[in-house]
């Protein structure tokens, strides 16, 4: 047994050797077709040089032919000028010299004015400067320079890894904003690629239960921006390379940046049985109730099981919690986690034809006929478009007409521990109104709606604005006092 194993280790072994053997040989054979493929490319970088070079040659040499036809022209045009002068100047001297010999006082009158032709002669007002110099020094080149540079010409060197600038980075407005450096100036870098991912791990990425990395590519500044995110996770992880044109350089460092959000799905278990809902959807059915109760009445009475109300066995009975649902004209969901500290932001929108809804926040366990607002443990607004639209906030059964136009989107955002809840227009940041109260209970989101649907946007970071409004918010939007003595 012991021999018998030791051949069967020996065996694996030499397995190992021929894979390892093949192995190399194709490496080896990889490195041989990779090399040709090298040279191949150096090949064409340098015939693309020659070509450069050469058609650089024939334009310069182009230049100095021009420089010289405009030359040899302006000074053959002055060479012209100077040899009609000239003739016309051998002439006039002609006519001078046989005026000396008139003695003859009459014919001396006919060439009196022999003079002024000859002071006026072309002659006399030629230039005796060549109009152009011979030289043609400053068409000369001198490439030392460039020679120096094209003696420095080696392979691109794989670049260093950018230095990601966390102080720089910025988690806001439902978009992460990261920054970085190279180590040293590289004019070489074509571009970047930024990888991220998403973790419920603060620190360095782990390899156990991580998510793949997503990848942004072609890159062509030192900062990026990855807008409308999810923040359906604590953290994530980002990691940048640089790249030149043949090779990418190491990835940096990877940050981890805080993403924290606050996330929840509508909670099929705490709905009325008029309503359909999904994980962050919820649309009004008035046959949803009424159809189920039918059916289970007739198969409880056919099985003479016990009352419908009663049973448990009902699938939709379980899903929806049994008797512990929403009923009568409470069409109320809630969401599935609750707010017990800290600040978050939610955002609804309604369909078009919605009738009524109401958006806001309950303690635990309200009642089965409770409805949003008219206790003194839910707040709300409220949106009525029959007939005529009315918007208006409610809480402890008491309401405050809010006359302000409805937006598409409403912002929720509620600040547990500071003991405020306000209401915002999602797309301007426009306050609509601020309950403020001591919260004693943790807080669930809750949503009511009668013929319509409506859609909730969780994971969502508070916005800049809101922020900032909710620092200077001096009560303009209403209080809980204030709805406390609407009657």
């Amino acid at each position: 047994e012991t021999l018998q194993r030791i051949v069967s280790t020996l065996v694996n072994k030499n397995d190992e050797i021929h894979n390892f053997i093949d192995m190399l040989n194709h490496t080896i054979s990889n490195v041989q077709v990779n090399s040709s493929n090298a040279i191949s490319e150096l090949d064409e970088e340098f015939d693309g040089l020659y070509s450069v070079l050469h058609e650089m040659k024939g334009s310069m040499a182009s230049t100095i032919q021009q420089e010289e036809a405009r030359k040899i022209q302006a000074l053959q045009d002055q060479l012209s000028q100077c040899s009609h002068a000239l003739e016309s100047s051998e002439e006039l001297l002609e006519l001078a010299v046989q005026s000396l010999d008139i003695k003859n006082p009459v014919e001396l009158l006919e060439v009196e004015s022999i003079d002024w032709i000859v002071t006026v002669a072309s002659a006399f007002r030629l230039s005796l400067k060549p109009k152009v110099s011979d030289s043609m020094t400053h068409m000369m080149v001198d490439f030392a320079l460039e020679k120096r540079m094209l003696q420095a010409v080696k392979f691109l060197p794989v670049p260093k890894a950018p230095e990601i600038d966390v102080a720089a980075c910025l988690v806001a407005d439902n978009c992460i904003t990261i920054s970085w450096r190279m180590p040293e100036e590289d004019s070489r870098i074509d571009h970047f690629v930024l990888e991220y991912r998403k973790t419920n791990f603060d620190g360095l990425p782990r390899l156990k239960g991580e998510q793949h990395w997503e990848l942004v590519d072609y890159i062509k500044a030192t900062q990026y921006t990855l807008s409308g995110l999810k923040f359906d996770t604590k953290y994530m992880n980002l990691r940048v390379q640089a790249c030149n044109k043949a090779v990418a350089g190491e990835y940096s460092d990877p940050v981890t940046l805080e993403t924290k959000a606050f996330v929840f799905s509508l909670d099929s278990s705490s709905s009325h049985l008029n309503l359909k809902v999904e994980d962050t959807y919820v649309e009004w059915d008035p046959t949803g109730g009424k159809g189920q109760e039918k059916i289970k009445g007739k198969e409880n009475k056919n099985s003479n099981a016990a009352s419908p109300k009663r049973s448990t066995n009902s699938p939709r009975a379980s899903a929806r919690g049994g008797r512990d649902r929403f009923a009568g004209e409470s069409y109320t969901v809630l969401g599935d986690t609750a707010v017990e500290s800290g600040q978050h932001y939610w955002e609804v929108r309604a369909q078009k034809d919605c009738k009524s809804y109401s958006v806001g926040v309950t303690y635990r366990n309200p009642g089965k006929f409770d409805q949003l607002g008219k206790t003194n443990s839910s707040w709300c607004i409220h949106i009525n478009n029959w007939l005529q639209t009315t918007f208006s906030a409610k809480h402890n059964n008491k309401a405050k007409t809010l006359d302000i136009p409805v937006p598409d989107r409403i912002g929720v955002y509620c600040d547990f521990d500071g003991g405020q809840l306000s209401f915002y227009n999602a797309s301007s940041k426009a306050l609509l109104h601020t309950f403020r109260t001591k919260f004693t209970q943790p807080l669930l989101p809750g949503f009511m709606i009668w013929c319509g649907g409506l859609t909730v946007s969780t994971g969502l970071q508070v916005p800049s604005a809101v922020k900032t409004l909710q620092k200077s918010e001096n009560g303009l939007g209403g209080s809980t006092s204030s709805l406390n003595n609407v009657a």
